[in-house]
Formats: structure tokens, sequence, C-alpha cells
């Protein structure tokens, strides 16, 4: 799963290039809306699990931990038509947008734009440097993007750790129209239940402890999520029967 979801043309910010650029807020969540399932913090699970099934996709380094949030290909059935996002809690992946932690030729955090994003602007906003300095906007913007950017190696750890225990398995999610027309989700992992509770005690108690076992249960609870998939994608048009496995 791609760090560049829906971001169009990602740059390095910096006061030479951009010291007279200023930011607001999206008018809108449109910029998500083709967008099915995005990257999830193993600390937004207890959120996320009231609102999305959360599952765990294939990813170049291991697991990646996921809030699916459609059933097609580039429909994103939390955004609706005036790209409001109908659900009370909105992923930290979508929320810091038009900002994006890169990396540097050391391993620096580097804080990186969406130039294409229309929150940026020359003549309204908030100014992002004042004398080439970063303004409080974006040492805010900067802060969140380093908790972001920590949160998600320990969501990465974790993610590999459930996959070296071997308690990951292959959960395709299956949609049927009445017409027999079928969308399948393939690639994604869920916790299987016997094997949790097949591992060592030892096992078990680390995970407990590291707060790894709470985090997993949070995800297997949102997978009754999916059959608000299924409402959702009827609303909007489509006669669906789930069939999940």
């Amino acid at each position: 799963m791609s760090e560049m979801i829906f971001y169009e043309r990602v740059v390095v910010l910096n006061d030479k290039t951009h010291g007279g650029l200023r930011v607001r807020p999206a008018s809108s969540f449109a910029y998500a809306a083709r967008t099915n399932s995005v990257p999830l913090l193993s600390s937004e699970f207890f959120e996320a699990a009231r609102e999305y099934p959360i599952v765990f996709a294939r990813g170049e380094a291991g697991p990646v931990a996921a809030a699916l949030l459609g059933l097609r290909e580039a429909e994103n059935l939390f955004v609706d038509r005036d790209g409001k996002w109908d659900a009370r809690y909105v992923p930290a992946f979508v929320r810091r947008y038009p900002f994006v932690p890169g990396k540097g030729p050391q391993g620096e955090l580097l804080v990186c734009i969406d130039e294409a994003s229309s929150c940026f602007d020359a003549g309204e906003g908030e100014a992002l440097f004042q004398e080439g300095k970063p303004t409080p906007q974006l040492e805010h913007a900067m802060k969140f993007l380093a908790e972001f950017h920590q949160a998600a190696a320990i969501t990465e750890t974790l993610g590999r750790r459930l996959q070296d225990l071997g308690v990951l398995r292959q959960a395709d999610s299956v949609a049927q129209l009445t017409d027999g027309t079928q969308f399948r989700l393939n690639g994604l992992n869920v916790v299987d239940e016997s094997k949790l509770r097949a591992l060592d005690r030892g096992v078990v108690q680390e995970l407990f402890a590291s707060g790894g076992l709470a985090v997993i249960y949070a995800h297997l609870m949102s997978l009754g999520n999916l059959g608000g998939l299924v409402d959702r994608l009827s609303k909007r048009g489509a006669s669906v029967k789930p069939t999940v496995s």
C-alpha cells in the first residue's frame, strides 16, 4: 500500500521555494473520494474500530494495517457527493493531507507537501514561513507528522510481529450483487483467532504487556463493520448480498 495515495505532486517543503506559500484547511474530502483503503496507525485502532473494518494488506516491508473504506476499486463509501466525510472518526492518514512525512538521505524526517493541492495559495490562508522560519501553523503540522511517523514505525513493528508469529490468515471479502456480479477485495489478511489462542503463554503475556493484544482484539471487533460497507454500497444504488469469509 502506497504512502502517497491521493497525493499528486509531492515535494520537500523549504523556505527558499515556498517562502510565500500559505495554507488553508481543505474545503472537502474530495481528494480521498477515490481511495478504498488507507493505512491506519495502531494507536487509532480503538477509535477506528467503531467505524471501519481494519485489515492487514500486503506491503513491501510486511503487513500494513489499513482501514477499509470501500468494496470497489477507486470508491470511498465514507465521502459523500458533497465531499463530506460520513463518519465520526477520520483516519490520521487522511487528516495529515496536504502534508506528508518524507525521509532524507541520512534518514532524517522531512516535511513534504502536495504542490497540486488547492489548500496552498500565495494569497489566502495561514503563512508557512515568516522571515525564513516556520510559523506556528507549520510547527503544528511538523509536530503532527513527527508523531505520525513515530506511530507508523510502531504499527509496522506490530504487523511484522504478527506475521512472524504466524497468526495472520488470508480473508478475501466478497460483495455479491443480486444479478450475480461480485466485487472481491483480494490480498487482505486478518488475525486467526484459533492461532492466537494457540500461542505460547509467554508470547501472549508479551503481547499483553506491550499493548499489542488489545490492538489485536480491536482489529477483530472491527471486522463486524464489513456489513456496514455493504449497506453503504447498497444505499449508493447497488443491491448487494454480502459473502464475507
